[in-house]
């Protein structure tokens, strides 16, 4: 290596994780950096693909957490009807969330809240025609969005990743 050269200089390929695992592995050479590696770029791909994600639902006046809710009662088929638990396990979020999404579409026309026939305190949301309307529209840009952001991978490599991710999953810390 030239005397000048810079000892954290990486090839151009190297992204800002490599970066920060060399200067850990300068200052730590006693740590294994490969955990870095792995959650570091877990965790900027999260960050984002959450702000490409969101880009495409606020074309439709949607939050993340509101297009997650009008998605769970589609895929929930006809009636396209939960309780707000059954949504709140769909979406693992807590009840307030549920409830504050769930009050911001029924404002907006896009579910509709009624009492359930067996449990008078018991609510069911449903999605309206015109939510159903919206959340189709904006599944379709929503797909289409997440192909193009995958577009780098070849559909071996897709399959690769979902299998890795998948079992990265199963193992993790329930705590």
């Amino acid at each position: 290596m030239p005397q000048d050269a810079d000892p954290l200089a990486r090839p151009t390929d190297d992204d800002a994780v490599d970066r920060i695992v060399g200067q850990w592995q300068r200052e730590r050479p006693d740590l294994d950096p490969g955990p870095m590696h792995v959650v570091g770029r877990i965790t900027r791909l999260h960050w984002a693909l959450d702000e490409h994600l969101c880009r495409v639902f606020a074309r439709y006046d949607l939050g993340r957490g509101e297009f997650d809710v009008l998605a769970t009662l589609r895929r929930s088929g006809p009636p396209f009807e939960l309780t707000a638990g059954e949504l709140r396990g769909a979406a693992m979020v807590t009840s307030g969330a549920v409830t504050k999404r769930v009050d911001r579409l029924e404002r907006a026309g896009l579910v509709g809240r009624r009492a359930a026939e067996d449990d008078a305190r018991g609510r069911l949301i449903r999605l309206t025609g015109r939510g159903r309307e919206l959340v189709d529209e904006a599944l379709e840009a929503h797909v289409k969005n997440e192909a193009r952001l995958l577009a780098g991978l070849t559909a071996d490599e897709r399959s690769t990743l979902t299998d890795l991710l998948r079992k990265l999953g199963r193992t993790l810390p329930s705590e």
